[in-house]
């Protein structure tokens, strides 16, 4: 499947869509690549890249994921597999924004959370934020190179393209 909105190979994010599409992670006309990502779209492209396994419990902690949603299994299996803990331990908040470090974050759970023993370049990752051992992770795993060489933006949110980007070559 093409997207009609993603066309330029040039593009940085290019074969990582072309691989989200044909992992079936998007069924729609249009991606959005420079449209902000949202908690639910993180979770659902990496359930979707995972093979949209069904999750072993049924039971829903989250007050704001409904069962009717095209999500629902996709939140259950994160929660699950310890991928997310939600923002509360009742909401998941789906509509809310996914920010860089939050992302780095995800793929790092779902990888199952290596340590590596080698430091980050970037200046703007504290020593003690939370999503430092999984930007240690995803920069020494060609995850991600950062915005800059001593930049990585944790608190920027993440675009659709950047997502699969970090998923396509955390899987690849």
């Amino acid at each position: 499947q093409q997207f009609m909105d993603v066309t330029d190979p040039s593009a940085y994010y290019y074969k990582a869509v072309q691989w989200a599409a044909e992992k079936d992670m998007w069924g729609f006309g249009t991606f959005d690549p420079h449209v902000a990502c949202t908690r639910l779209d993180a979770v659902f492209f990496l359930w979707r890249a995972n093979g949209s396994p069904k999750p072993t419990s049924q039971e829903n902690p989250f007050t704001d994921v409904s069962a009717g949603s095209y999500y629902y299994q996709a939140v259950l299996w994160a929660v699950e597999k310890g991928i997310t803990t939600g923002v509360t331990s009742t909401t998941f908040a789906p509509d809310a924004l996914c920010t860089r470090g939050q992302a780095t974050m995800l793929l790092w759970r779902a990888s199952g959370s290596p340590q590596v023993s080698k430091a980050h370049p970037f200046r703007d990752v504290a020593e003690d934020a939370y999503y430092e051992d999984a930007v240690n992770w995803a920069v020494h795993s060609g995850v991600t190179q950062g915005t800059t060489g001593s930049t990585f933006a944790p608190q920027d949110v993440c675009t659709r393209a950047q997502i699969v980007t970090f998923l396509y070559r955390a899987q690849a």
